[in-house]
């Protein structure tokens, strides 16, 4: 396995859920974590959380939505870490309803949030992964974007596009030594499914952020020459 000790990393969507428990399992295998996210607070709390584990630390609060805010803030984080080795994109929002019933207003949001955020992000970070030949993106995607379903027209269109963008991303960089992942995890007791009432949560039954967490740094300890290209995770009670 490869040692991550000291590596450098941006999580977007780091202060809760999958991005902050990916932030922990990040910082107790000694990554250096950069968060971003657009609730201060909670940003503050979690890097405070993070420097108790031994690590640097640090944060930034733009939408990833907006492309002069991820300018701004991903060269900022970048300077603060020094150098960037591993990219999470995970910031995401959901809604629900159908087509018809959705405002155009919604639906668009989601868009820009999921897919646009997601490659403006990207698009600012790669240009040091490739100088350096050699970095991690991981993307964020969902079953949701593998089946779509009535009611997540939104979403599903998003999470497809995601899929669709970081599979042409994995062999436009291989070359460089860098590896693309696209992870498509079922339901998973995040603040964000909970808060939409997606699931209860049940630890017993229902998979956990820490879960997810942890197949992420599976992944990354693969060796250079090994590259998990795409991963579901589902929980085993059905």
């Amino acid at each position: 396995m490869g040692k991550l000790t000291g590596k450098k990393s941006i999580i977007t969507g780091g202060s809760r859920g999958l991005g902050k428990a990916t932030a922990i399992a990040f910082a107790k295998e000694g990554i250096d974590v950069a968060i971003t996210g657009r609730n201060e607070e909670r940003l503050k709390e979690t890097v405070e959380e993070l420097k108790e584990l031994g690590v640097n630390a640090t944060y930034a609060v733009f939408d990833v939505g907006n492309y002069e805010e991820v300018k701004t803030g991903i060269a900022g984080l970048i300077d603060t870490l020094g150098s960037i080795d591993i990219l999470v994109n995970n910031a995401g929002i959901a809604a629900f309803g159908s087509l018809n019933e959705m405002e155009v207003s919604q639906w668009t949001k989601i868009i820009q949030t999921n897919l646009m955020g997601m490659y403006y992000v990207t698009k600012e970070v790669l240009p040091y992964l490739i100088e350096k030949k050699e970095g991690d993106i991981v993307n964020v995607s969902s079953t949701a974007g593998l089946n779509g379903n009535a009611t997540t027209s939104a979403y599903s269109a998003s999470k497809f596009a995601v899929i669709g963008m970081s599979e042409s991303l994995m062999k436009e960089v291989r070359k460089d030594n860098i590896r693309v992942c696209t992870l498509t995890p079922s339901t998973i007791a995040s603040d964000m499914s909970l808060e939409l009432g997606i699931t209860d949560g049940n630890a017993e039954k229902v998979l956990q952020p820490e879960d997810f967490a942890e197949l992420i740094v599976a992944s990354l300890q693969l060796p250079r020459r090994a590259m998990l290209k795409a991963a579901s995770l589902w929980s085993t009670n059905p």
